[in-house]
């Protein structure tokens, strides 16, 4: 007899729809669905998901506690061998829900649970409690991603001891495991510098905390003849959304002018960030970015200028790597621009 599965997607991975279809609430479908196929693929009929979970991103981010319970409700009742949520890849609010329900049914239930995400993932930062498989930032990496999860899984389901994380493709989680290598301390760190100074590559056996220190500009000597600029990774957009910049994981920024706006209102501006309760900055955009402040202080000569345009983008969930690229074209825009300073907010 085979092992029993419960899987847990969004409602991307079940074909119901995108960001549009994101409010959808908790549904129970018979069997596999998207990813739970390749699963059963390489699972090869030792294991088979006999019910996915599907669940909307923002459904279960604004209703946390009827979503858990509905889910710990149908896993329960289906008596499963393992619980499997994703995986999410680099989607902020998917990863968040994989990793919380994993958690859930982990603590609750006591079943073995599995997912999997990107490492800059927010749900990430639930490595040390739940097991999470390391994923490239899209979809496009599913197929590397599930022979992975699923030998891990049944790895679990069969109560078979868990080797390092760097052998067996989870994220580190603070456990450390002991094994013998083949050669000696000496000899591998002998290697490792060979290749280092051959430019070659090589894997260090103590990885260091990689930090993005950016060297301050000198302070500005006199704020009443400054252009100021405001940036925000807040979301705040013309009312509608035109350039449709995504609520997480964005791919793209928005650069918009004000010329002639001394206040941003509930009528013309609002917020596209999918991390946070919009209410409050869709009543007062200026919560977030502060325009009617800083045109006071126009007025006043607290600064010399603010500038007619402001470049905005979504936080949530976005790659590091895309919000530095996003920075480092809009930075030039500023400097071309003239602009002294810059007042970024967050949420």
């Amino acid at each position: 007899m085979s092992y029993r599965v419960v899987h847990y997607i969004n409602q991307f991975f079940a074909n119901i729809g995108g960001e549009e279809m994101a409010h959808v609430p908790p549904e129970l479908r018979e069997g596999a669905v998207g990813p739970g196929m390749a699963f059963n693929q390489e699972w090869k009929g030792e294991a088979e998901i006999v019910k996915t979970i599907v669940c909307g991103d923002s459904y279960f981010a604004e209703h946390e506690k009827d979503a858990k319970a509905k889910v710990l409700e149908w896993v329960k009742a289906e008596k499963p061998d393992m619980f499997v949520a994703g995986p999410a890849f680099n989607a902020g609010r998917y990863g968040y829900a994989c990793a919380n329900i994993a958690l859930a049914v982990k603590e609750e239930l006591g079943i073995p649970v599995l997912t999997g995400m990107y490492e800059e993932n927010p749900g990430a930062d639930m490595k040390d409690k739940v097991l999470i498989v390391a994923t490239t930032n899209s979809a496009a990496g599913m197929r590397k991603a599930a022979p992975v999860m699923a030998k891990l899984a049944m790895k679990l389901m069969k109560g078979e001891k868990l080797g390092a994380s760097c052998e067996e493709g989870y994220m580190p989680n603070g456990i450390r495991c002991n094994f013998f290598e083949k050669e000696r301390g000496s000899k591998r760190a002998v290697n490792m510098l060979l290749k280092k100074l051959a430019g070659e590559p090589f894997t260090t056996e103590y990885p260091m905390p990689t930090f993005d220190r950016v060297a301050p500009n000198p302070a500005i000597k006199d704020m009443s003849k400054a252009v100021v600029a405001l940036c925000t990774s807040g979301g705040i957009v013309p009312k509608g959304n035109p350039d449709h910049i995504e609520s997480s994981s964005a791919s793209h920024y928005g650069e918009y002018c004000l010329d002639g706006v001394d206040v941003l209102t509930e009528a013309t501006y609002e917020t596209a960030h999918g991390g946070y309760d919009p209410v409050y900055a869709n009543q007062d955009p200026n919560r977030v970015l502060p325009v009617d402040v800083m045109r006071e202080f126009e007025k006043e000569g607290k600064i010399g200028k603010l500038h007619n345009y402001f470049y905005t983008t979504v936080g949530n969930g976005t790659a590091v790597a895309s919000a530095r690229a996003f920075a480092k074209e809009y930075a030039q825009k500023l400097l071309k621009a003239g602009v002294n300073a810059v007042i970024m907010t967050s949420t």
